[in-house]
């Protein structure tokens, strides 16, 4: 009887430490990290504070013909400008060109947006090699009002002046050379980047 009292009464202790005494408690943090990224032409990368606009000495390109693109009298090229310089920079918004002919003169030029109302395109970052584009679509051989109706409607544009966000501009070689009717009517996307 006496080892039973005492069984119970040890049994009857540890019940008493397991239910009283001190608690363990499990704490679970969960933490959530963001992290922004710039999606620019070339690649992602972490934003630049110090990148500037692109000026027209950061730039090289060409202004070519689109294949297939023909049709009712009309034709588009894509302007391309790449970043040649060592660092990043931006564009945006519409081109701002200007025609000019084999000799450098200027020729009539007109440039107009394809989606009137459209907001200037966002700014689109370039990194060192990376491009941005804007399309546009004209008449090569139409004529306009008061144009000439035989030959050529305009005098053939060799290469095209862009003037640069960053201010300058860049003299890109028109592929291939071509006549721009209703006085150098250009009617073009605002830039994108890389497609």
């Amino acid at each position: 009887m006496r080892r039973a009292g005492l069984g119970i009464g040890v049994v009857a202790a540890l019940f008493a430490a397991g239910c009283g005494g001190s608690k363990t408690v499990t704490v679970t943090t969960t933490r959530t990290v963001t992290t922004a990224r710039t999606v620019t032409a070339g690649r992602a990368t972490q934003p630049s504070p110090t990148s500037g606009a692109c000026t027209g000495s950061d730039l090289s390109g060409s202004f070519a013909v689109v294949p297939g693109s023909a049709g009712a009298g009309q034709i588009s090229y894509q302007l391309t400008l790449t970043n040649t310089s060592q660092g990043s920079c931006f564009l945006s918004g519409l081109p701002d060109a200007l025609l000019l002919d084999e000799t450098g003169a200027a020729l009539p030029t007109h440039v107009s947006p394809a989606r009137p109302g459209q907001p200037a395109a966002a700014r689109i970052t370039l990194e060192p090699g990376a491009s941005a584009h804007a399309q546009a679509r004209f008449s090569p051989d139409i004529p306009g009002p008061g144009e000439r109706r035989t030959g050529p409607c305009e005098p053939v544009a060799t290469r095209l002046r862009v003037q640069a966000t960053g201010g300058g501009t860049v003299d890109v070689p028109v592929r291939p050379p071509t006549s721009v009717c209703e006085h150098g009517s250009l009617v073009f996307e605002v830039l994108a980047g890389a497609r």
